[in-house]
């Protein structure tokens, strides 16, 4: 099927003939044209007969004249094309004269791709027609193009183009000076743009940067204002449960001044009866004062080692897991002597609890006694009390738990 328009292989445009192709090659410096079997598109406004090229031409004139109706006039416009320069006549205005014979030669072609063609076999001419309806684009497109119109009458013949055309042809190109100008201008365009580019982006990065910090700021004040809530919390149960174990020890202390009484004969006290605060005191003075616990003196021994070490909460703490370990050995197995004996020299030993103050002393209030001239701790087997072991056990698993033993 032979063509009906000329196609533009740099950006798609279809063209309706030659002299157009060299008009859009003028104004785009595209060369690369080829025959193609898809019709221009022709649609006609009904309004006004404007004809429309492209559907993006019709939408421009429906914009401005709000004109909608149009005639698709394309399969009537379609038309095979013809490659030849028309030789019509060439009109002059100058001095009201006109010039009825244009000259017409010989386009100008790559010297370099006319030879190889020759190489190859093919005539000057044929070669020739090639390269120029192909825009002297490669070899492979002026190939493509003789397969395409072997069939041509006029394949062989040398082609023509006016010398006009060829002069303005001339007259458009750019020296390589200009060339390289327009380039440089060009990089330099496109240098600073991505400059600009870049800059943008870093303002962008420094925005995002400033945000993500911001956020990392909030994150941090609201955690460690939780954390501060949770330790008012914590320290505010300790003093709760403090407060409860003085009630309990408050209570006791009067059941077992109640049982005193009972015991000597003398009647229960009035606790509604108002008392002199002298008498009372007086009084107070002739009651014989209860010892404290093992227990309460084991509490007691531990604060005050805590206290006297409280720069060093690490190494309380290690203190405070030996001991236990000890006390847990002796209570698991009362009979294996091993447990039953600490020598005091122990390098360990002497680090983890020998020198810290209150270390020794608590061992000694859980039973062990000093011997060998003071060299070792012994818990004899017939002192050997589980249940002072367990409340050891239990005093030291407490103060290892709680983060604020000895602080309140």
């Amino acid at each position: 099927m032979a063509g009906v328009s000329l196609q533009c292989g740099d950006c798609g445009a279809l063209l309706k003939s030659v002299e157009e192709a060299q008009e859009h090659a003028e104004l785009t410096s595209h060369s690369n044209f080829s025959e193609s079997t898809e019709p221009v598109l022709n649609l006609v406004c009904t309004t006004c007969s404007k004809p429309c090229r492209s559907k993006t031409e019709s939408d421009l004139h429906t914009k401005r004249t709000g004109h909608t109706e149009f005639v698709d006039k394309t399969s009537e416009a379609a038309k095979p094309i013809s490659l030849e320069v028309p030789k019509g006549d060439s009109e002059s205005q100058e001095g009201g004269t006109t010039d009825q014979n244009e000259e017409m030669v010989v386009p100008e072609v790559d010297k370099n791709l006319l030879e190889e063609l020759e190489s190859m076999g093919f005539s000057t001419a044929r070669a020739t027609r090639a390269l120029h309806f192909s825009g002297n684009a490669s070899l492979e497109a002026a190939v493509t193009w003789i397969e395409n119109h072997e069939d041509r009458p006029d394949i062989d013949e040398m082609p023509l183009v006016p010398a006009v055309s060829k002069a303005k042809a001339t007259k458009a190109s750019l020296t390589p000076e200009e060339t390289n100008a327009i380039l440089r201008d060009l990089r330099e365009k496109a240098r600073k743009k991505k400059e600009e580019e870049e800059k943008r982006m870093e303002r962008e990065r420094e925005k995002e940067r400033i945000r993500v910090g911001k956020e990392l700021l909030e994150a941090k004040r609201i955690e460690e204002e939780n954390e501060r809530k949770r330790l008012l919390a914590l320290r505010k149960a300790e003093k709760e449960e403090e407060k409860r174990a003085r009630e309990k020890i408050k209570q006791k202390l009067e059941e077992d001044k109640a049982e005193r009484r009972r015991k000597l004969g003398l009647p229960p006290e009035e606790p509604s009866a108002p008392k002199p605060s002298a008498v009372v005191e007086e009084k107070k003075s002739f009651l014989p004062i209860r010892p404290a616990t093992k227990t309460e003196q084991m509490r007691e021994c531990l604060r005050s080692l805590k206290q006297n070490h409280k720069e060093d909460d690490a190494r309380v703490k290690r203190a405070f897991q030996t001991l236990l370990t000890y006390v847990g050995n002796v209570a698991r197995n009362p009979d294996e002597e091993k447990f039953r004996k600490i020598r005091l020299s122990n390098p360990a030993f002497q680090e983890r609890v020998g020198a810290l103050k209150g270390g020794i002393e608590f061992l000694e209030i859980c039973g062990f006694e000093k011997i060998d001239s003071g060299e070792v701790l012994f818990l004899p087997r017939n002192k050997v009390e589980i249940p002072v072991l367990n409340s050891a056990g239990s005093e030291l698993d407490s103060a290892i738990k709680n983060p604020f033993f000895g602080v309140l």
